[in-house]
């Protein structure tokens, strides 16, 4: 068994992650929980973190949701996930938190204009609106 294998079967099991999981391993929702996922594996196998670091960025992560209010009821794990993703990219250096989120908007705009069942079309003027937002809610504060 590979590196990365063990790695994926034994994350939720005996170690800070607490990652959802059956018999074989990690379970996911959606397709993009399991992208988010891989990609953080990928992380750390690369150095960018530690499990030990990317745990307690996690816990800060849930901390917070749930100080606003998320009932943590598993539902919104990966979400928790993906925000922790972003934020450490952004604290290394990897990529810029603004860009992060300016594609976060576009694509929930580029979401909620598409019918249930169709493939989302992400178009350039989704990024477009993303920075007159971002200019209006600059030019008001």
């Amino acid at each position: 068994m590979s590196t990365a294998a063990a790695t994926l079967r034994s994350l939720g099991r005996n170690d800070a992650l607490s990652v959802p999981h059956n018999d074989d391993g990690p379970v996911f929702r959606a397709p993009w929980e399991a992208e988010a996922f891989a990609l953080a594996v990928s992380l750390n196998e690369r150095g960018v973190f530690s499990w030990r670091e990317w745990a307690v960025a996690l816990g800060d992560e849930i901390k917070k949701a749930q100080a606003a209010g998320d009932p943590d009821t598993g539902e919104t794990y990966y979400h928790h996930w993906l925000a922790t993703l972003e934020r450490i990219v952004a604290a290394k250096g990897l990529a810029d938190a603004g860009l992060l989120a300016r594609t976060r908007d576009a694509w929930q705009r580029a979401c909620e204009r598409t019918p249930h069942g169709t493939p989302i079309d992400l178009q350039p003027d989704d990024f477009d609106e993303c920075l007159f937002l971002e200019q209006a809610r600059q030019d008001t504060t």
